[in-house]
């Protein structure tokens, strides 16, 4: 119900992309392994992506990538696990999986992290740093979109309610909000400079966020 399966589903797409690169397959495509439970309590099922028609943090994942086009472009950082070590080890140790995936198009661009570890427990943000390389234009319009216990969770608003299970009219309405894809901010503009940019920003436990630009 909560961000680990979001996060999750976000660091285990990803790593389908290195292993076809790896094995240099040509990737079509992929399925969730998710399921339709008919007639159950709210937020009762099971890798499911909505529940009573109100959409869960982990649907909004896929409404990133949905904001994703064109090619991919390479990405490097300094605390995402590869594909094989999480095959191997899983993410348990002290050290989070905080990565990324990124795509070009002719006018856009767009950068999905996210902040995993499998044990489901609380734990401190993280403070991230972006620099991107080779943007074509002079001045971008970025929109940071985010899921997080605040932000695209309509999980966290429905236990803040007492959790109910036959909400009032105004109660579905607001669930129904919160399961939309939120930003963390308004969309703002940004000088490029020599095709360079950087932006900071805190990415909790468990989060995923989409930094997209448009210019």
């Amino acid at each position: 119900n909560g961000t680990m399966y979001s996060s999750y589903t976000a660091a285990s797409y990803s790593r389908l992309y290195e292993l076809a690169d790896n094995n240099k397959v040509n990737l079509l495509g992929a399925v969730s392994w998710s399921f339709e439970f008919e007639n159950q309590p709210y937020f009762y099922g099971f890798r499911d992506m909505a529940t009573n028609g109100i959409d869960k943090p982990v649907l909004n994942v896929f409404r990133m990538y949905g904001k994703m086009s064109g090619n991919r472009v390479e990405i490097s950082g300094n605390q995402n696990h590869t594909a094989n070590s999480i095959r191997d080890l899983s993410v348990r140790g002290e050290k989070t999986d905080i990565g990324a995936l990124a795509s070009k198009d002719s006018k856009s661009a767009a950068v999905m992290l996210w902040h995993y570890h499998d044990d489901d427990v609380a734990g401190a943000s993280q403070n991230i740093d972006v620099n991107l390389n080779g943007l074509p234009a002079k001045k971008v319009k970025i929109s940071h979109y985010r899921i997080d216990n605040e932000h695209s969770n309509s999980y966290e608003v429905w236990k803040k309610m007492g959790s109910p299970q036959n909400p009032t009219d105004a109660q579905y309405k607001q669930l129904a909000a919160a399961g939309q894809l939120a930003l963390v901010k308004p969309t703002f503009k940004n000088r490029v400079k020599n095709g360079k940019l950087s932006l900071k920003f805190s990415l909790p436990r468990q989060g995923v966020s989409l930094l997209r630009l448009d210019w």
